[in-house]
């Protein structure tokens, strides 16, 4: 699979005049554009399996959100909403008008301030690893803390000692070494300034619970049962808050639930993104 540039030349005007940043992404097969957004601290790498699997049925893009991977940081302020912007911006430069968008995780956040701001490109939305609320103090002062330690140490030893251990289930720990070594390179390849960029924008980000209620597009909920970082809960209240959504729990799964159960993943999103392409024919 080859790299694919995006050029932010923008065919419309964006909300706020976020500049956009030129992202990176991969972007394979034909039909339903799926794009697909990925979790903190990794890359559109970690979407491997869906672009193997997904593609034979849907376009998938899956981009490098900014600073991560090929895509550079830029020099907006910390936001989920410049994340969002970007992704505009790549549908434009793709001649894509609507999309199903989904997200893990930071990419989740990414995909519920693109809702936020262009709801009309959004032809279903998929949420996995997520939660509508707004960080709680003692979660934003952490993740500031988090930030400022990325910027001082310039590594990403506190991502490996702190995060690592929660990014993946304890099933996966035991019974899928190749995968949690996967998620470890990952971590490792994270840029320190993007890192710590993201945490900060992810802790600014708004509570988006009560606004779900607005969506009208369809979306799919996706949870790991053995999720450290994002609850049950948290899923629910999406799932409940929206008015038109399914809620999948998937077993044997952290965080990660993509890359640790990519078969019950890609099923789930396949089954979804397949009836919203009928009911748009």
């Amino acid at each position: 699979m080859s790299w694919v540039r995006a050029f932010a030349g923008l065919s419309r005007i964006l909300p706020d005049e976020v500049i956009a940043v030129q992202l990176y992404s991969r972007d394979v097969g034909d039909g339903t554009p799926l794009v697909l957004l990925h979790a903190f601290p990794l890359s559109s790498a970690m979407w491997l399996a869906q672009r193997e699997a997904l593609s034979a049925r849907f376009r998938v893009v899956t981009p490098d959100l900014r600073g991560f991977g090929g895509s550079p940081l830029g020099t907006a302020e910390p936001s989920v909403d410049a994340m969002a912007d970007d992704i505009a911006a790549l549908l434009d430069a793709k001649g894509i008008d609507r999309a199903v968008v989904g997200g893990l995780s930071m990419g989740g956040y990414v995909t519920l301030a693109f809702c936020r701001r262009h709801a009309d490109r959004v032809l279903g939305l998929v949420l996995a690893g997520a939660k509508a609320t707004a960080d709680t103090e003692t979660a934003r002062a952490g993740r500031l803390r988090m930030a400022g330690r990325l910027e001082e140490d310039k590594t990403v030893d506190v991502l490996l000692e702190d995060l690592l251990p929660r990014l993946v289930g304890p099933t996966t720990m035991r019974q899928r070494a190749l995968i949690y070594g996967r998620v470890r390179g990952l971590v490792q390849s994270a840029p320190p300034a993007a890192a710590a960029w993201a945490q900060r924008a992810m802790a600014a980000r708004p509570d988006a619970l009560e606004s779900l209620a607005e969506l009208r597009s369809p979306a799919l909920v996706i949870h790991g049962a053995e999720d450290e970082i994002t609850t049950e809960e948290d899923a629910r209240a999406m799932a409940d808050a929206l008015p038109n959504a399914e809620l999948t729990l998937v077993p044997g799964s952290g965080h990660l639930t993509a890359v640790e159960q990519p078969q019950l993943f890609n099923d789930a999103v396949a089954e979804f993104a397949t009836a919203l392409g009928r009911t748009t024919r």
